[in-house]
């Protein structure tokens, strides 16, 4: 078995070499049967083997490797024919890793008889003699190795990273029937696609038989992400976390800052902050050059969702027509480690193919938009043109118009109401007019695009306040009295009254307000009159009316329609208003 209590037996506040110098000066002695509880105890306490180069039996490490630079991590095997599983797990990135056997001396397996070699000696002993090579691994897998029976010895694991630094996670055991501390996985590990959408992506994998059948307490997490799938849930944390995980080391001869050293795990006293704070200001700008920070990912490129036991999992907010990559980790909440799925990929469906409506040149054009849709719209003169004229009119909500020109944006605009908007023309020149709709609900427009300078327009002018106002002193049982404003452009006014029930209100008034709707759409009966109306002084440009004929007490909703020469209409903002009920 390890050498499981041999740290216990150390101070921890010696260095890291001289705790590797002591694991190896206690070889002479037996290795005394470790104190279970006292062990579990140990090892919940990450900052017992924080950094330490003696590996606990039967605990996950983490450790953190600078480029070039090699660690090793020193176990001792008491007993042959002991069962030995070691497992390293890279996080991110690639590493090389080699597993040896220093086999111990005959006089030092006896009951501790006989008198240690000194350090120096054991130390020159193992640097010569570099032991059986048992195993060695170059790659970014989570790799094992596994043997049944081992004989005892010293064993040293040693791991190098070439490409960065990096994080990654060893484990050992030498009972590794009975600790099983990562989830088993399926006898078909394969995370499946079962439905794929625009949007959406339906995951499903088989249940791992550590929480079916063995009911240890297991949950699964997902992670998405559109570069490539991840062989460890460590790697995926450290792809999200790159600002934290992975610094680029400081040149030599340049000192570290006190951020470096909190940075490390190392937190600098208040004195020591203050004394280095001007040298460190001095060699900010030094330091910014020598030290590269990796930018950390946008929050939508890499998504980890934990849902619990379930194994089925649908992933939303998606964009379409882009691939994805799909992982899953089964996780032991009891021991905090995690075994990855086969991971997979999918493509998102690609949006509908638009239609685009041709706009002919003169002639209006009604548009239906789906509630946040979209139409395209695309307008080719025939012959030269020096501008377009275009018009668009947003009969329901605001609406966003986008305009280009030969595949160059020309107009973005919101359009509420009438607009009419100018743009310099080219010969042979093509526009492709994009209307997206409101997040309310559907819209309606009317759009016309023109070339034709001069002549009359298609729509009626309006003026900057489209509201009906009503006199409240003037009302009466049986009549209203109201105004609106117009313009300097002689147009025809008609007005409409309906009755309305009591509980009628402004919130059904804006939802049936459709300024697209013309006078034919009313019913004879409601309609009060019609007249033409206009000022060549816009501060004069008001006209009134006297509603008669109403019933007493009653609601009524009043609109105005102004009708332009080509007997296109525009609807004002409708009025509910009230007869009195008590004259």
């Amino acid at each position: 078995m390890f050498s499981r209590v041999v740290w216990m037996r150390m101070s921890w506040k010696v260095g890291c070499c001289g705790l590797v110098l002591l694991v190896i000066g206690v070889m002479a002695q037996k290795l005394p049967t470790r104190d279970e509880g006292l062990f579990q105890m140990q090892i919940r306490d990450n900052s017992q083997f924080h950094d330490s180069s003696v590996m606990p039996d039967g605990a996950e490490v983490s450790g953190y490797l600078f480029r070039d630079t090699p660690k090793r991590y020193y176990f001792v095997v008491e007993e042959d024919n002991t069962p030995l599983l070691v497992t390293v797990t890279p996080c991110d990135a690639p590493l090389e890793w080699r597993l040896t056997l220093q086999e111990l001396p005959e006089d030092r397996s006896g009951e501790g008889s006989g008198e240690p070699e000194p350090l120096e000696e054991q130390k020159q002993q193992i640097t010569v003699n570099e032991g059986t090579e048992l195993f060695t691994y170059k790659g970014n897998d989570v790799e094992s190795f596994i043997s049944t029976s081992s004989p005892s010895g010293l064993y040293q694991l040693e791991i190098i990273s070439t490409e960065k630094d990096s994080n990654f996670k060893i484990y050992s055991t030498t009972t590794p029937e009975s600790d099983q501390p990562y989830p088993e996985l399926p006898y078909d590990p394969r995370v499946d696609v079962t439905t794929l959408g625009r949007t959406t992506v339906t995951l499903a994998w088989k249940p791992t038989p550590t929480g079916s059948l063995m009911g240890q307490p297991i949950h699964y997490c997902v992670v998405i992400n559109k570069e490539h799938n991840f062989k460890s849930l460590c790697a995926a944390e450290a792809k999200m976390n790159l600002d934290d995980a992975f610094m680029v080391v400081p040149k030599p001869g340049l000192d570290f800052s006190p951020f470096d050293f909190a940075h490390f795990g190392f937190v600098p006293s208040e004195n020591d902050f203050n004394k280095d704070r001007s040298l460190y200001t001095n060699r900010a700008l030094s330091n910014k050059i020598s030290r590269g920070y990796i930018p950390k990912p946008k929050v939508a490129d890499i998504q980890k969702i934990c849902i619990g036991n379930k194994n089925i999992f649908t992933v939303t907010d998606l964009k379409p027509d882009t691939q994805y990559y799909f992982d899953v980790f089964a996780m032991n909440t009891g021991t905090n480690m995690s075994t990855a799925y086969v991971g997979t990929f999918a493509r998102t469906k690609e949006e509908p193919k638009q239609k685009t409506l041709e706009l002919k040149d003169g002639k209006v054009t009604d548009v239906f938009i789906k509630r946040k849709g979209s139409k395209f719209l695309r307008f080719a003169p025939v012959s030269s043109h020096q501008r377009v004229t275009l018009f668009v009119h947003a009969c329901l909500d605001a609406v966003q118009v986008q305009v280009r020109r030969d595949g160059k944006l020309v107009l973005s605009q919101n359009v509420e109401g009438v607009r009419q908007f100018q743009l310099r023309g080219k010969p042979k020149a093509k526009y492709l007019i994009r209307l997206r709709g409101s997040r309310k609900g559907a819209s309606t427009l009317k759009v016309l695009a023109s070339t034709r300078a001069g002549g009359k327009q298609p729509f009626p002018a309006l003026p900057e306040d489209t509201r009906i106002k009503a006199f409240d002193k003037l009302r009466t049982c049986s009549s209203v009295t109201v105004a609106w404003l117009g313009t300097q452009e002689r147009n025809k006014y008609c007005i409409y009254k309906r009755e309305v029930s009591e509980s009628y209100s402004e919130e059904h008034r804006r939802r049936e307000q459709n300024q697209c709707a013309g006078p034919e759409s009313r019913r004879k009966s409601e309609k009060v009159l019609c007249k033409y109306f206009f000022s060549a002084n816009l501060q004069k440009a008001v006209t009134t009316e006297i509603i008669t004929g109403l019933e007493t007490g009653k609601s009524y909703l009043l609109d105005v329609y102004v009708v332009g020469h080509s007997g296109h209409s525009v609807k004002y903002q409708s009025k509910l208003v009230k007869t009195r009920k008590y004259c």
